[in-house]
Parts: structure tokens; C-alpha cells; sequence
């Protein structure tokens, strides 16, 4: 059991160690969240499971606060209105639980971003093209190679790796980066 859990705790790190490739991906996803919120636009995040949940903190660290008190800014993830979703999903289809909403919410100049492990997700790649649409910035959250959202997206910051896991684990840490950057900026 001992050695399991070092395995794990050492692709953790490793990966960790990797992502200092990203730094620039990360500031350049920062600063478009930053100046669409001067802007008063607000961001959207959504995915599944694991990446709905990243979705939902996300925009909770937002909406609230990260680290230092400052005013609420505009922020909501589309995964967490059961009668919505449940709504969509019995009248259009699992895969338009995300555009529906982006079509009823978004307007241009918001930041949109989709999370997905693979990349492939379809009713999140239906999202992110609704809002391309609608004049968002669409940014990505994927891993391994990226998936389609590598044409979607304005920026998809890729994590190496197609361990869903350890992709999950780098989203969250992405998504506080992005929420510190976020305070900074912000009074």
C-alpha cells in the first residue's frame, strides 16, 4: 500500500515539475480572464464530472474570493442547475446541455472555458463552438494531445499527460493560478 501511494504522490510531482512549460499559456488565459472582467463581461466555465466539479470551484473562488478580500466579480459554472441541465438533456440532448445555456447567458467578450481531460468531449466542444459564435473567448482545459478542442479554442492549455487523474490534478492547480492571477488584479 506504502508504495502505491509513493507512486502516486511521485507522477503527481513530476508532472507537477512539467508544467513549468506552461507558464506562458497560463499568464496569456490570465490576462484575457483579467481584462474581460475590466471589461464587466463575466466567465463561464463548464465540463463533466470530475471536470464539472473543477468548474464549480472554480467559479466559487471567483464569485467569492481566492485569496485576499476583494469585490465579487462575475463568474458561474454551467453544471450546477439540475433543472436546467435535466430539462435540456430530456428536450435537445445530453450533448447540448452547455451551448443551450451559453446561448441563453453568454454575450461577447465573456470568457468561456471548457474543461475536458481529453479534449473530446462533445457536448463541450458544442459549447465552446455555440460560444465562439456569440464573439467569446474560448479558452481549453484538456490534456494529452489536446483533442478537438485544440480547434475551438483561442488557448488550450494542454497538460501532458493522458492519466485522467493526474490531468484533473493539474486543472485545479491551472484554475487557482488563474484565480490568483485574478486577485492581483483586482481590489
Amino acid at each position: 500500500m506504502i508504495d502505491l501511494i509513493k507512486e502516486e504522490l511521485i507522477e503527481h510531482f513530476s508532472l507537477a515539475e512539467g508544467m513549468a512549460n506552461l507558464v506562458n499559456e497560463i499568464d496569456k488565459v490570465s490576462q484575457i480572464c483579467i481584462d474581460s472582467l475590466k471589461r464587466g463581461n463575466k466567465i463561464i466555465l463548464f465540463g463533466n464530472g470530475g471536470s464539472a466539479a473543477d468548474s464549480q470551484h472554480i467559479a466559487a473562488e471567483i464569485v467569492g474570493r481566492f485569496k485576499k478580500e476583494r469585490s465579487s466579480l462575475p463568474s458561474i459554472a454551467l453544471t450546477t442547475d439540475s433543472s436546467i441541465l435535466t430539462a435540456i438533456a430530456n428536450d435537445y440532448g445530453f450533448d447540448s446541455i452547455f451551448s443551450r445555456q451559453i446561448e441563453a447567458i453568454c454575450k461577447s467578450g465573456d470568457v468561456v472555458i471548457g474543461i475536458s481531460t481529453s479534449g473530446n468531449s462533445r457536448n463541450v466542444l458544442l459549447g465552446l463552438e455555440r460560444a465562439s459564435g456569440l464573439g467569446c473567448h474560448c479558452i481549453g482545459l484538456s490534456g494529452n494531445v489536446g483533442g478537438e478542442m485544440n480547434q475551438l479554442c483561442e488557448r488550450n492549455i494542454i497538460v501532458p499527460s493522458n492519466e485522467t487523474a493526474r490531468i484533473q490534478e493539474m486543472h485545479i492547480l491551472i484554475g487557482h493560478i488563474i484565480c490568483s492571477q485574478i486577485d492581483k488584479s483586482f481590489n
